[in-house]
């Protein structure tokens, strides 16, 4: 008979985004461990990334509670006239008003953890009577919002019940933390929360090794390291990646461009390397972007011509554009959490088999992915020459990535297998 895991999640299909993708691949392969996976997520939640297509992949046998959630920033969008406003995007904005600078002193200093602390307590009375009568044998809370794992806390001290936190970003050392108004008695609470779900959770999960050796020294206890990846099911069967033959460059960004992921650099040293030399080169970006890099490249003329935003596309369509790419290009961070940053769509273009091109740090926990699997290499947003060494080498077609690209490790079927694992281990007590 399988066991019962009850995964507690803010984000869920419509919703797009690589931490939607991580649980609804968990929750598609657990049964194959011997897992029947639950879902426990928002009835009418806020967020800007929709993507219908990810709704057809949840199974159809898989049970998915929605409960009710009250967000404070649906009043503030009712104030301002804006169906979708809160201080995630307010913080990228370049002109602030009071309201806008209230909401984001009020997200820093009065909602703690986040906005959807107000779901914290109706969550954990609907679902105690649940647990308690031996539906589930295990919890499972992913943040961020962090809040999340404030459900999985409240449930394991009322129940008992063996409690598994997933961490897909840092918490106090949280980069966004820091671009808000936050005082230090407000850090503290975070850091003390923190603290309370490292030490009662019966194991903690997280993305990348930088994070796993981050919240190891927080927590003084063993972080379990389960990556994102890819699911060789989401490949069009039809899918082969471009053969170049031609004096021209296509490079595709898939994924959000925001105030901390900036493609700059790789577009200057594009105009710079190709502007005089007459060659076919162009540059697609698929997904959200920011007003500074759109009005940037309507302000270049050579740019305007040759750089491309179709906008947010459902993941089975992103598969044409990588089609068609001569290299996918990766924008990583550069900010505190660097180091730490594996996007989720890294594993995907490493199983496209096109080349990658990456900015961030070379050090970094990407750097090392790419260069294990042998898929392209990442070069630091301030190295402009060797940025036009590799757009030529790209262009030139010496850039090719390595014929067996060794990614099989962070399939989807394998990282569940992992988790059942963990699972296991936690109802036991070993974990």
């Amino acid at each position: 008979m399988q066991k019962r895991v009850l995964i507690i999640t803010y984000y869920w299909p419509p919703s797009g985004g690589s931490g939607v993708q991580r649980w609804l691949k968990f929750a598609k392969y657990l049964p194959d461990s011997g897992w029947e996976p639950v879902i426990f997520t928002p009835e009418n939640p806020d967020f800007d990334l929709q993507d219908e297509s990810l709704s057809k992949q949840i199974p159809s046998q898989l049970e998915v509670i929605k409960f009710p959630i009250w967000e404070p920033y649906q009043l503030f969008s009712k104030v301002k006239g804006k169906t979708k406003t809160h201080p995630g995007r307010l913080l990228e904005q370049r002109d602030r008003g009071f309201l806008e600078k209230a909401a984001i002193w009020m997200r820093a200093n009065l909602l703690v953890p986040d906005p959807r602390i107000f779901w914290v307590k109706p969550s954990v009375k609907f679902l105690t009577d649940l647990v308690k009568s031996g539906q589930f044998q295990a919890v499972i809370t992913t943040g961020p919002p962090h809040s999340m794992h404030l459900i999985g806390l409240e449930l394991k001290r009322k129940t008992g019940i063996p409690w598994v936190a997933d961490f897909r970003d840092p918490w106090s050392q949280w980069e966004f933390l820091d671009a808000m108004p936050m005082t230090d008695l407000i850090r503290r609470r975070h850091q003390s929360l923190e603290q309370s779900v490292l030490n009662e959770a019966n194991a903690v999960l997280t993305i990348s090794p930088t994070f796993q050796i981050d919240l190891e020294k927080l927590a003084g206890r063993k972080i379990h390291l389960l990556t994102n990846g890819y699911d060789p099911a989401d490949l069009p069967s039809d899918f082969f990646p471009k053969m170049k033959t031609e004096r021209s460059l296509h490079l595709v960004y898939s994924g959000v461009i925001d105030s901390i992921r900036n493609p700059i650099p790789i577009l200057n040293a594009m105009k710079e390397e190709f502007i005089e030399t007459g060659e076919e080169v162009r540059m697609t970006f698929v997904g959200k972007v920011s007003e500074q890099v759109r009005d940037f490249v309507k302000d270049d003329s050579w740019l305007v011509e040759r750089v491309f935003f179709p906008g947010y596309v459902p993941h089975g369509e992103v598969f044409d554009f990588y089609a068609k790419a001569d290299a996918l290009v990766l924008i990583l961070t550069d900010t505190k959490n660097a180091q730490g940053n594996i996007p989720g769509k890294l594993f995907e273009y490493l199983a496209t088999g096109v080349p990658v091109l990456a900015l961030g740090d070379p050090d970094g926990d990407s750097a090392k992915i790419l260069s294990e699997a042998g898929g392209g290499e990442v070069i630091r947003h301030e190295d402009f020459v060797n940025i036009q060494i590799a757009l030529r080498k790209l262009m030139d077609g010496i850039a090719e990535r390595e014929s067996e690209v060794r990614i099989e490790r962070f399939s989807r079927q394998s990282l569940t297998q992992e988790l059942a694992v963990i699972l296991d281990e936690s109802t036991r007590g070993e974990a």
